[in-house]
């Protein structure tokens, strides 16, 4: 037995050890069940836009439809139909194009950085990225649970998505110490060093502009995407005979999926079960995982978007009992704020929000 796995782990390892082989290749660069806005009848037709294209996952041999081909167009594209949709007069869209603007160049600076850093060290490159990539999340529930402390937010279902995505990124982390990415003691410095400054920066960020933030950790997702899918292509037949390690195993396959399901947020619970058998499988469950982590940090930068899959059972419901239920939950107060300096000047008690509430019922 002990034989078995000791070969196994040389296997492993072999990928990113070999003086010949995938070590030499480089990584090419650059890289809710329903979400819900406002009425949730109504918002159904605005998420299924923000998510490109919901409850359709990828076969694990080919991207999905609407990948990012070219990030930096797409998000040139976006940013003139963000200003084109609103007159040139309002502030906003130039905030929203300033925001998105820095996003984009803070983003293409690090990427410039690790390409230089990591050109033929596939495994220590991608440590350093799911270091840098689970962040966000911390970030996100730092600040929420502030807001909390403060009266100023009461959205459990974020704070359910955020640990749920961080806990994925954990063992997108784990995988990658398995494959041998974190041996070198100057990766493990510049990757935690990173992920400190990052913190700091995307709890400011997000106390400012949770959507700037969203933003930026989308920009960050995608650029994982796009390296996991290249290196998958460029090395799949050999990542096919390599087996997978056990870690990822064990959190795809075993246990209690519940964490799992929760951070796909464009999927009912249950949908996705991936398979395991070898190496390749599990880069392309990550792939599909980063794609999964797009998808909701985009929904998520349209305010109270955003909604756990486990927190209604919907598809167990006929339509009409659906319709009754999202009406019941729309009916529920909940304080939620956009921004510490809105947070601040807009903050009331429980009492005041149900009174407000009671009001606008009774108008109706």
């Amino acid at each position: 037995m002990a034989a078995t796995a000791a070969a196994a782990s040389s296997a492993t390892f072999a990928l990113g050890r070999s003086s010949s082989g995938v070590s030499q290749l480089r990584p090419a660069r650059g890289s809710s069940p329903l979400l819900i806005a406002g009425k949730r009848k109504s918002a159904r037709i605005s998420a299924t836009l923000l998510t490109e294209k919901p409850n359709s996952p990828a076969p694990a041999s080919q991207e999905p439809e609407s990948l990012p081909g070219n990030e930096e167009q797409q998000e040139e594209a976006r940013l003139a139909s963000s200003s084109s949709s609103s007159s040139s007069d309002k502030p906003e869209s130039w905030i929203i194009r300033v925001e998105q603007g820095f996003n984009l160049f803070a983003t293409d600076f690090v990427i410039a950085i690790l390409d230089r850093l990591y050109a033929d060290r596939d495994y220590a490159r991608f440590y350093v990225l799911e270091t840098i990539a689970r962040v966000p999340y911390f970030a996100f529930v730092s600040v929420l649970h502030m807001y909390e402390s403060f009266g100023w937010w009461r959205r459990a279902d974020y704070l359910k998505v955020h640990f749920a995505e961080s806990w994925n990124e954990l063992h997108h982390l784990l995988v990658m110490e398995a494959l041998g990415g974190d041996e070198r003691w100057f990766d493990r410095f510049l990757a935690q060093h990173i992920a400190v400054a990052y913190y700091f920066l995307t709890s400011l960020m997000y106390t400012i502009s949770p959507r700037m933030a969203y933003h930026f950790s989308e920009c960050v997702e995608k650029h994982a995407f796009s390296t996991y899918d290249k290196f998958i292509k460029a090395h799949g037949e050999e990542l096919k005979k390599l087996p997978a390690p056990q870690v990822a195993v064990d959190y795809y396959t075993k246990g209690d999926l519940y964490m799992f399901d929760e951070f796909q947020t464009d999927r009912l619970p249950e949908t996705r079960r991936p398979r395991v058998d070898n190496l390749y499988d599990v880069f392309v469950n990550i792939r599909e995982d980063e794609w999964e982590h797009c998808k909701t940090m985009k929904a998520c930068q349209v305010r109270g978007n955003l909604h756990s899959p486990h927190s209604t059972k919907l598809k167990d419901l006929p339509d009409e009992a659906q319709d009754e239920k999202e009406d019941e939950e729309d009916e529920e107060e909940v304080a939620e704020c956009a921004g510490i300096v809105e947070c601040a000047i807009t903050a009331t008690s429980h009492a005041e929000r149900v009174r407000k509430k009671s009001t606008a019922l009774l108008k109706q």
